[in-house]
């Protein structure tokens, strides 16, 4: 069970040429591209997102290139303060919850300054030009674009670590959770629409997430990477996070530093958050997954999926390990209407609880008891997120026990959370940070503050009709056999019809064969040690997976098979697989 792949790559074939490691290589590339084109003036534009480390790009890579002429496109945006002026409706005072910006990146920018700039760039008449920084290909249409790139999990580790504030801002010290806010809600959305329009003009992209170690590869190959990985299965390379209600078995299984205090969660299925490992010959570029989302939505998603869901990858996959840990946070998700008219969000946090391993006192908490009374149980709530004592769960809140493989439905306005002793697969939509939490069993987060609760938010959202009755017939282990052949059972085990969700598991000894039938599928091996995924017509090389690896199916691929492999062939082992109901 210690196969599970933690830097999982996609080898990309074509020629070789058209990829460099460190500044040196990268450098004597530039340079003998900039003398290729033999102009007398030449205008290379580095575009960066938002978290690049300035200085080291200026010391390794701009400062040797010798410019005539060196220009910081962020020296033309509104200072911090402005731009937190412009978007304070966005970002709202609360410490977690934004609402969703709708703005472009040009719209930050001095248009006088803008058009100053241009007019220098435009009256230089000989030798080289770099404009470096977020929205430099904004400033002046270069001879070559460079994007320098960065990974959605690197950018927290900045923050964390307080190397970095958010653009424009020196908010370095500021709370953690502020400035991932101000990311999310704010940023990352405005350098995502900047980046997708930049796709087809980029002639280098610079993978910056190792520090002083940057890779870079033709923007030739980075589309051709992006178009050999959407006809193929692949998996997401998958990050770890400690937790206050963190647990032990990731750490022993996965092979995980074990000199940290727990393991939390883990996101291994998220194209937003995760990344992607594209080897070029014997250099490895790491690339934000969402790339592949923007350039390729119709292969990967589907038609009817991309009709749906536009560039957004509708399906999550996580890890939540509470084994030998704590309780997660009592929580609740928005519904759709509330997320839509409070955060700007256009789908809400359906979500569901496979469990992958438990022990035997595990439990998940789910949906009210018969008979509670509404106003009483949240002035509970309320008394005892004023300290006034603990709140008493065991009178208002379902406590089901939980063992391997049973499967919780999670529709949106339900209270839950898993217990401790859980292994958790979670099986959702997309949205992740919008989990208000009622009562956090009076605990301080890992940083020695309290954890944010959302009572106000949480209040206006539970469905106090979900009670144990309705819990019991609705939302625990609505399994059912659906096909079976030789060798192989497949069973429909959710999710709730509110949610837009079909889980198929499949357990087999033999070959089973699968259909993307109108949307990407995404799977895990939640049994047995290892499969492979093949192409019936040859399509793709063979796909080798691990227990508990997620991995990705675009829907362009139409048809795959699963069959036991390795240590796994003459033994009954399983998947469970999510698409979106088209």
């Amino acid at each position: 069970m210690a196969n599970y792949d933690l830097s999982p790559e996609i080898r990309i074939h074509m020629e070789e040429g058209h990829a460099w490691r460190g500044y040196p290589a990268i450098i004597h590339e530039l340079q003998k591209k900039i003398h290729q084109l033999e102009k007398t003036k030449t205008v290379v534009a580095i575009d960066c997102y938002p978290g690049i480390r300035y200085d080291e790009i200026r010391k390794g890579l701009i400062e040797p290139l010798g410019p005539d002429c060196l220009i910081l496109s962020d020296d033309f945006a509104f200072s911090g303060e402005q731009i937190t002026e412009m978007v304070r409706y966005n970002l709202t005072d609360d410490r977690v919850f934004g609402i969703l910006s709708h703005h472009t990146l040009d719209q930050f920018f001095d248009r006088a300054k803008m058009e100053s700039a241009t007019k220098q760039i435009r009256d230089f008449e000989t030798g080289l030009i770099l404009i470096y920084g977020v929205g430099a290909s904004l400033i002046y249409e270069p001879d070559i674009l460079v994007y320098a790139d960065l990974a959605r999990w690197e950018i927290q580790k900045r923050y964390r670590s307080k190397e970095i504030g958010n653009w424009k801002m020196d908010n370095f010290e500021e709370d953690i959770l502020k400035k991932y806010k101000r990311g999310y809600f704010f940023e990352w959305r405005i350098a995502d629409r900047h980046k997708k329009k930049l796709y087809d003009k980029i002639d280098y992209l610079l993978d910056t997430n190792a520090k002083d170690d940057p890779k870079m590869v033709t923007g030739t190959a980075f589309r051709e990477g992006l178009a050999q990985v959407v006809r193929r299965p692949f998996r997401l390379v998958p990050y770890f996070d400690p937790g206050v209600w963190g647990g032990q078995w990731m750490k022993e299984r996965f092979r995980l530093d074990p000199n940290e205090i727990n393991y939390a969660w883990s996101f291994d299925g998220v194209p937003e958050e995760n990344s992607l490992y594209l080897r070029y010959g014997n250099i490895r570029i790491e690339i934000p997954s969402i790339n592949l989302v923007f350039r390729h939505p119709v292969e990967l998603l589907g038609d009817r999926v991309h009709a749906r869901f536009g560039t957004e990858f509708p399906i999550r996959f996580d890890f939540l390990d509470t084994m030998d840990g704590q309780n997660l946070s009592l929580q609740v998700h928005p519904l759709t209407e509330y997320i839509q008219e409070t955060f700007g969000m256009p789908y809400t946090q359906d979500e569901s609880y496979y469990l992958l391993d438990a022990k035997e006192d595990a439990c998940v908490y789910l949906g009210l008891k018969n008979g509670v009374n509404k106003e009483e149980m949240l002035d509970a709530l309320e008394k005892a997120n004023r300290g006034e004592g603990d709140f008493d769960d065991n009178k208002y809140i379902n406590k089901f026990p939980a063992k391997k493989h049973d499967h919780f439905l999670i529709p949106a306005g339900t209270i839950h959370c898993s217990g401790k002793n859980c292994m958790v697969l979670e099986i959702s939509a997309t949205p992740y940070i919008f989990t208000f939490k009622l009562w956090d069993w009076g605990r301080l987060g890992l940083d020695g503050l309290p954890r944010p609760v959302h009572l106000e938010h949480g209040k206006n959202v539970i469905q106090w009709d979900r009670d144990t009755d309705w819990v019991k017939k609705n939302l625990i282990n609505r399994i059912e056999k659906i096909a079976e052949g030789d060798g192989w059972i497949e069973e429909r085990t959710g999710l709730h019809e509110r949610e837009f969700i079909e889980t198929r598991r499949h357990w087999f000894s033999k070959k089973v064969t699968h259909q993307t039938n109108g949307s990407v599928n995404v799977l895990n091996l939640v049994e047995g040690d290892e499969a492979v995924v093949e192409s019936p017509t040859g399509a793709f090389e063979p796909f080798v997976v691990h227990y508990a690896e997620t991995f990705i199916i675009p829907e362009c691929v139409k048809e795959y098979t699963i069959r036991p492999y390795g240590k796994s062939v003459g033994k009954t082992i399983a998947t469970i697989k999510a698409y979106v109901r088209v």
